[in-house]
């Protein structure tokens, strides 16, 4: 508890920079899930850049997209009723969210070394099932989020559930 305390009094003071660092961490925290868990590399065979690649990715473009994303939905439509909830969601999966994944996934191809060419190649290939894979579970998450989870917390919660998610994704992909 008395972590967690000191987690709040920081997002209090300081709500951009712990909001950006537990995005980073966060994503860290998945890729290292999925490197061990999933992948069951072990420790001699973990692939630190990659983690540090992802907490840097989290640190530097989905913490400030993501929070940006959620104060200006908030600007937009003020409130937090039921209604509210729906159309911040509504917006941020019809709007949002397929701009959003356009611009992940050729990150991470430009951070694995693909060239351009090949990442248009693999952004046409995986952004259609990125994009139908996102709806099986975000709209759910994301009116949940908006109606019961403060601003500041917002973007934790979708870390989290995005880890998870993900460790999913990758152990289900591995099994095949």
């Amino acid at each position: 508890m008395a972590l967690w305390r000191a987690y709040q009094r920081a997002l209090t003071a300081h709500p951009w920079k712990v909001q950006v660092l537990t995005a980073g961490s966060l994503m860290g925290l998945g890729d290292i899930v999925s490197q061990q868990l999933v992948e069951r590399r072990g420790l001699r065979k973990h692939q630190i850049g990659r983690t540090l690649t992802m907490v840097s990715l989290g640190c530097g473009f989905v913490g400030p997209v993501v929070g940006g994303w959620y104060r200006v939905l908030d600007r937009l439509i003020p409130g937090t009723t039921k209604v509210d909830a729906l159309k911040k969601m509504l917006l941020d999966q019809g709007g949002f969210a397929p701009c959003f994944l356009g611009c992940f996934l050729p990150l991470i191809g430009a951070l694995n070394g693909l060239s351009a060419q090949e990442n248009w190649a693999k952004l046409r290939r995986d952004y259609p099932d990125a994009l139908v894979t996102n709806y099986y579970l975000w709209p759910a998450v994301q009116l949940a989020n908006f109606y019961l989870v403060p601003l500041y917390y917002r973007l934790a919660v979708v870390q989290c559930v995005a880890v998870i998610w993900n460790s999913y994704l990758s152990w289900k992909a591995h099994r095949l």
